[in-house]
């Protein structure tokens, strides 16, 4: 992924209140570490735990009618601006949309979902025809991944 791509943080779900908080999904452990959204268009002024997400409050929101109005606004920022990565570790932004081969060679198809049911993260991958099938993302199943591909031992493969 190039280090300019927009990555998701969080979407808003709907609005708290009516001062103009809004209600967030969010997709990061440290949403207040980023005080600036979609290209600097949003600016993060609070964040706190609710009992149906997160509540933000974005200085540019000032009623719940703009609250409103923002439901299902993503906030991004520029995949340059996270934190650097450990080895082995990854951004789920950058595995969405790889190709994914076998250890044998074979095509598999493109990643286009990764979920943790508790157990660790497990990725999605969709063939050319349109049927999906799941891995574990661990070494025994991904014994490799790059910015272009994503290896899948033949033994995981459904």
């Amino acid at each position: 992924m190039p280090q300019d791509s927009p990555v998701t943080l969080a979407v808003i779900i709907g609005a708290h209140g009516v001062t103009g908080e809004v209600r967030l999904k969010v997709f990061t452990e440290d949403l207040k570490r980023y005080k600036s959204f979609n290209d600097g268009k949003m600016t993060l002024k609070s964040v706190r735990h609710g009992n149906n997400g997160e509540i933000a409050r974005i200085a540019e929101v000032n009623d719940r009618n703009a609250a409103e109005a923002l439901r299902g606004t993503e906030l991004t920022v520029p995949r340059s601006a996270l934190p650097p990565l450990e080895e082995g570790e990854y951004y789920h932004a950058d595995l969405l949309g790889l190709s994914a081969i076998s250890t044998g060679g074979e095509a598999l198809g493109r990643v286009v979902a990764i979920d943790d049911f508790g157990a660790g993260d497990v990725i999605e991958i969709e063939r050319p025809d349109g049927k999906r099938f799941m891995v574990p993302m661990n070494a025994d199943a991904v014994p490799e991944w790059d910015s272009e591909r994503l290896i899948v031992d033949a033994g995981f493969v459904s």
